[in-house]
C-alpha cells in the first residue's frame, strides 16, 4: 500500500472529502497544494460515459490552450523540399527525413511532438514500434500528419496538447503549471472541456461527463462540481 508523506498529508487536510468544487475555488486549492521544490505540472482528469471498445466512442483529440502548458516543447518534422524549409522557419528543432528515420532507428529520440507530411508516413510508418510505444507517432486524426507544416509546427510551440480516452474511460492532459496565475489555468481547463463536450459521441447515453478533477504532480486531486461547470460551457458555447 501506497505511503504519503507529512507534506502530502497537510495539502490533502485543505481539501474536504467528498466536497465537489467550482472551477475558481478548485485552481486556487491545487495552486495552495502545491509542496515540492519544483514547478508541477497541473493535470485534468475527466471520467466520461463512453466505452473506448467501440470504435465510435473513441475520444481523441488535440487542442491548442490558450496558455500553453509552460514547457518548452521539441518540435521534430519529417518532410522534403519546400515544406523541410517551412518546418525550420516556423521553428521546427529538427528537420529532415530519412536521416532522422535512420536516427531514432539508432535510439535517439530527444522530442517531444512529432510532426509529417503525408508523404513521409510510408517511412515513418517504419518507426511505429518505436514512436507508437512513446505516444510520438504522427497521426492525421490530431493534425500531425499535414501539409500545413508551419501551421501544425507553430500551434505545437504555442502548447497544443493531445489527448484520447483510456480504457477505463478517463482522458488525462496537462491543463499548465502550478506558476500560472489562476485565471490562466481556468481558461486552460475550459478549453479542453469545451472540446470534450463538442466531440460527444452521438451513440453516448445518459450522462456523458461523469466527473472531472484537477491536481498538482504531487498534490492531492480536487474533485470539480459539475453543474456550474457545464453550465459556463453552454453559455460560452451560445
Amino acid at each position: 500500500m501506497r505511503r504519503h508523506g507529512k507534506k502530502y498529508g497537510t495539502s490533502r487536510e485543505k481539501v474536504a472529502q467528498g466536497r465537489k468544487y467550482e472551477l475558481d475555488e478548485a485552481v486556487s486549492l491545487v495552486k495552495s497544494a502545491v509542496f515540492s521544490k519544483f514547478d508541477e505540472t497541473v493535470d485534468m482528469a475527466v471520467r466520461l460515459g463512453v466505452d473506448p471498445k467501440h470504435a465510435d466512442q473513441m475520444i481523441r483529440g488535440a487542442v491548442v490552450l490558450p496558455h500553453g502548458i509552460g514547457k518548452k516543447v521539441r518540435v521534430l518534422v519529417f518532410a522534403k523540399g519546400d515544406k523541410e524549409k517551412e518546418a525550420l522557419d516556423a521553428g521546427a528543432d529538427y528537420v529532415g527525413s530519412d536521416d532522422l528515420v535512420k536516427k531514432i532507428q539508432e535510439g535517439w529520440l530527444d522530442f517531444d511532438k512529432a510532426i509529417a507530411t503525408p508523404d513521409m508516413m510510408k517511412d515513418v510508418g517504419r518507426l511505429g514500434k518505436i514512436l507508437g510505444t512513446r505516444g510520438l507517432m504522427p497521426n492525421p486524426k490530431v493534425g500531425t500528419v499535414t501539409m500545413d507544416i508551419a501551421r501544425a509546427v507553430r500551434e505545437t510551440k504555442a502548447g497544443k496538447v493531445e489527448f484520447r480516452v483510456e480504457k477505463a474511460g478517463i482522458v488525462h492532459v496537462p491543463v499548465g503549471k502550478a506558476s500560472f496565475a489562476p485565471e490562466k489555468l481556468k481558461e486552460n481547463v475550459l478549453a479542453i472541456m469545451e472540446f470534450i463536450m463538442k466531440v460527444r459521441p452521438a451513440s453516448v447515453k445518459g450522462q456523458y461527463v461523469r466527473s472531472v478533477a484537477v491536481s498538482s504532480t504531487m498534490g492531492p486531486g480536487v474533485r470539480l462540481d459539475l453543474a456550474p461547470l457545464l453550465s459556463s460551457i453552454a453559455k460560452a458555447a451560445v
